[in-house]
């Protein structure tokens, strides 16, 4: 028996608006309205709209709360104050990752995590499971919440004149609570297109009237094809592609969200380990001299040996050439090594380079 794909609260407004769509992480969700090279070039020179209703949310509130999120937790929350968020993971005691997650500190003893869509259930029970030691409650909040996400160099301004939401004072990766139309929302600064950005955490019905507003302002939607391309320039991870159950963070060169100074957590005597020893494949970037395009599970060669494959790739719309995240053998990882990428029956030259293709454009202060 198959399972029954959810829908988003703007389900509808993505059906009127003629969106190409398509089942992701359980839900029918638009990935393009016009195409992507359009919706990509909006964000990166202008502003544009997502739909992120499908991530999920989860509160975790009580004595132990702060105790509780750094235990099941990579980075280190006691760095940050009331109104900040911090990026890190979840991992198995293994190292494998359960998944990358953002977690908003409301307060001493409340924090908000935020969590991919494909992975709510799994997340939910990982999180339940683990709380079970500690003096803490854990509520999914996921059902209520809508969630839009304004990205662009235009964002603040779209923010400010269409929403009508005062951001002035927010830097990168603070948030706050404040109200609008009669209710409590909450309003972030973080962004996954390597752009400004904002995401508003609302109601279901405030969050189709704040999408209404900006469509009719003129800003442009934009599907998860180009929420794709956008993270990807800005070597950004998607969870499935550079993290999964068998990529650590460490793997994926992302040990800096991974604070091994800090108490324990799940996973840190796997990581600890895999700092120190090197991981038998490391995440690179690759750019091919060629404009032929590297997909996701093609294979990388050294010669005729296979070293690796193809996590992400695309040709960039943005710097007009064939990038790819790859993860290879450790030792062919160095920047500078010359290998290929196998693309159906021919074979297409390659060099390692660094893993953030684009320069990021977020408001730091």
């Amino acid at each position: 028996m198959t399972e029954e794909i959810k829908k988003t609260c703007l389900h509808d407004r993505h059906v009127a608006l003629g969106a190409l769509m398509s089942p992701f992480a359980g839900y029918d969700m638009p990935i393009q309205y016009t195409d992507i090279v359009a919706e990509h070039n909006a964000v990166r020179r202008e502003v544009g709209i997502f739909d992120v209703s499908h991530m999920g949310e989860v509160e975790v509130k009580g004595k132990e709360a702060a105790a509780f999120v750094n235990h099941i937790f990579t980075n280190d929350i006691r760095d940050i104050e009331d109104g900040q968020i911090l990026y890190g993971m979840m991992l198995y005691p293994d190292g494998g990752t359960v998944d990358d997650l953002l977690v908003y500190r409301v307060a001493t003893d409340c924090y908000l995590l935020v969590i991919n869509a494909a992975n709510i259930e799994k997340d939910v029970a990982w999180i339940r499971q683990h709380a079970a030691k500690f003096d803490v409650t854990i509520d999914h909040q996921s059902e209520r919440y809508g969630q839009i996400a304004i990205q662009g160099p235009k964002a603040e301004k779209t923010m400010n004149e269409v929403l009508g939401i005062e951001t002035k004072g927010m830097t990168f990766y603070t948030f706050r609570e404040m109200d609008l139309a009669g209710e409590t929302i909450i309003v972030s600064r973080t962004g996954y297109t390597g752009e400004d950005g904002f995401e508003v955490y609302a109601s279901p019905v405030l969050t189709c009237r704040m999408w209404d507003k900006c469509i009719e302002a003129g800003i442009q939607p934009c599907g998860l094809g180009c929420r794709d391309t956008l993270r990807f320039e800005a070597g950004l991870p998607l969870y499935g592609d550079e993290l999964t159950a068998e990529i650590s963070p460490i793997a994926a060169t992302l040990g800096m969200f991974v604070k091994l100074d800090k108490e324990d957590f799940i996973g840190k005597e796997a990581c600890a380990r895999q700092k120190a020893e090197g991981t038998p494949q490391k995440l690179v970037g690759l750019e091919l001299q060629d404009r032929a395009i590297p997909r996701h599970g093609y294979e990388v060669l050294d010669g005729e040996k296979v070293v690796g494959h193809v996590t992400t790739g695309y040709h960039s719309i943005t710097l007009d050439r064939s990038i790819a995240f790859a993860m290879v053998d450790r030792e062919v990882a160095a920047l500078g090594t010359k290998l290929s990428v196998r693309i159906r029956k021919k074979v297409f030259p390659a060099t390692v380079v660094k893993k953030r293709f684009y320069t990021p454009n977020y408001k730091k202060n």
